[in-house]
């Protein structure tokens, strides 16, 4: 997209690391020469030390960088084979997303108030996935009969992978996310203590408090503050940052996982075909492949330093970019595109809009009530906010608050790119420790402020509030503009029977 706006200042510096032990960049032989008889042993000793640094500088500029260097970064998140990487849907980890525009405040304006909504760092699959690519390794290694090229590591592979909890590096992908908000927001935090809440879960919970060690960090500091409140999350208990209270939505139709079908019908049976050609006698059904695709993000999240899998070496670049298509489907019909789907997160939405007015909560869905009205639990005139919870329900949030309504309703038969979808996918919106900014600023001789969204970096257009060209809002028209929520959305849907 022609225009974004890279930023580059404060950036590390690093060299992509192989996509194994293998990968080396290949250098053209040297021709052979016949040496020149030098006049003098001084000569000699010269061309001893000349040809010595040359070597030296060839063998530094070729030698690919070492494998225990981490893939992960503060500013850039996930930096290894970003051609692939950053294609792996709801399974990517948290990368920077080039924005159109810049994302440091404009000129004499200042920042006045900062909340992050945040996913959990990377984490193993879920039971039910554990045991389905258990099940797959196992069948692939009694029914093959030969392990092809690059599908040799197959024959020795171990699995070994936990279920549900925040991996190595998740944790340390929260602890960079921590640094990078104070980084960010350094002058606002250095006045005011940030208020935190986790929903219930183990991973989101020490996701937390990981990021808590990151502002730590940054700050200098001897030892990270407690998270403030942690919300349980159960099937009736209200909970803002935890869908599950609505019914009709729980018990409904999952449109995503229809779509998604549709499309890997369409794209996985030649892949299939050609991972059977690799691993004769396996015989792998279509589903077993996508599980064997799920495996590269989960292997690579599994590595302490969240190096490059071997199991991502197994498709192409096309094959992943198709692969990612399926995971935004299914979680664009089943948690943004889905007639109850942005209800759910309306509850949150009030929330926010009552930390950004400083007035308390007015919301009939699924906040709690006794926390809210409580100010040790709900204090809104903090400046500054951070609430951790999973992909799922930021999906819910972003369509509460309308962030991705220009996306046309995707297709389940043709790719679409991120040009095509104005900013969405499931890579660029909820990776592994995803994080959306919602922010306050006040510009001199402006009286009223304005209100802008940053999600993992990229600022977002705001178009249903009549955004400047600085992708903000005033804070009434956004206010305004977020009449679904403050109505409470479809939530007299939600228990019909």
């Amino acid at each position: 997209m022609a225009g974004l706006w890279k930023r580059l200042n404060g950036r590390q510096s690093y060299s992509t690391l192989p996509l194994n032990d293998d990968d080396s960049q290949s250098v053209a032989p040297f021709k052979t020469r016949r040496p020149r008889q030098l006049a003098a042993p001084i000569s000699i000793v010269c061309f001893l030390l000349i040809t010595g640094f040359v070597a030296l500088y060839v063998l530094f500029s070729f030698a690919a960088p070492s494998p225990a260097k981490s893939c992960d970064s503060i500013d850039e998140g996930y930096r290894c084979s970003p051609e692939i990487s950053q294609f792996w849907g709801q399974y990517s980890l948290w990368f920077s997303v080039l924005s159109e525009i810049d994302v440091n405040p404009p000129k004499d304006c200042s920042i006045t108030f900062a909340q992050v909504l945040s996913r959990h760092g990377g984490r193993d699959p879920t039971v039910n996935k554990r045991d389905s690519y258990r099940n797959l390794i196992a069948k692939i290694q009694l029914h093959a009969t030969a392990y092809i090229e690059e599908y040799e590591f197959l024959e020795t592979y171990r699995f070994n992978m936990g279920a549900d909890q925040l991996t190595d590096i998740g944790r340390q992908q929260m602890v960079n996310s921590g640094i990078q908000f104070h980084r960010r927001y350094k002058s606002l935090i250095s006045k005011h203590q940030p208020f935190v809440r986790a929903s219930g879960q183990d991973r989101v919970v020490e996701s937390a408090e990981k990021w808590l060690n990151g502002l730590a960090e940054a700050a200098n500091q001897k030892s990270p503050s407690a998270i403030d409140l942690i919300i349980p999350e159960a099937a009736d208990t209200n909970n803002t940052m935890s869908h599950g209270i609505c019914k009709a939505f729980e018990d409904g139709p999952k449109p995503g996982v229809v779509a998604s079908e549709a499309w890997a019908a369409s794209f996985i049976s030649p892949i299939a075909e050609r991972v059977n050609s690799h691993l004769p006698g396996a015989e792998l059904t279509n589903d077993e492949v996508i599980y064997l695709m799920d495996l590269c993000p989960f292997d690579t999240v599994a590595a302490p330093t969240g190096r490059i899998s071997p199991f991502c070496q197994l498709f192409s670049e096309k094959e992943w970019h198709q692969y990612d298509y399926y995971r935004s489907l299914e979680k664009y019909y089943n948690y943004m595109n889905n007639p109850l789907a942005p209800t759910q997160g309306v509850g949150y939405v009030n929330e926010l809009l009552a930390r950004l007015t400083e007035t308390p909560v007015k919301d009939g869905t699924t906040t709690n009530h006794t926390l809210d009205s409580d100010p040790k639990t709900f204090p809104i005139d903090r400046k500054v906010y951070a609430d951790f919870s999973h992909d799922n329900d930021m999906s819910l949030i972003f369509a509460a608050l309308g962030l991705y309504n220009t996306t046309k309703p995707l297709l389940n038969n043709t790719m679409l790119d991120t040009k095509d979808t104005n900013g969405y996918s499931a890579a660029w919106t909820v990776p592994f420790a995803a994080r959306a900014y919602f922010e306050k600023m006040q510009c001199k001789g402006e009286k009223e402020e304005y209100v802008r969204v940053i999600v993992n970096d990229r600022v977002l257009p705001l178009e249903f509030c009549g955004a400047d060209k600085h992708f903000r809002c005033k804070l009434s028209k956004f206010v305004e503009s977020q009449a679904f929520a403050r109505s409470g959305g479809h939530w007299d849907q939600c228990h019909i029977a």
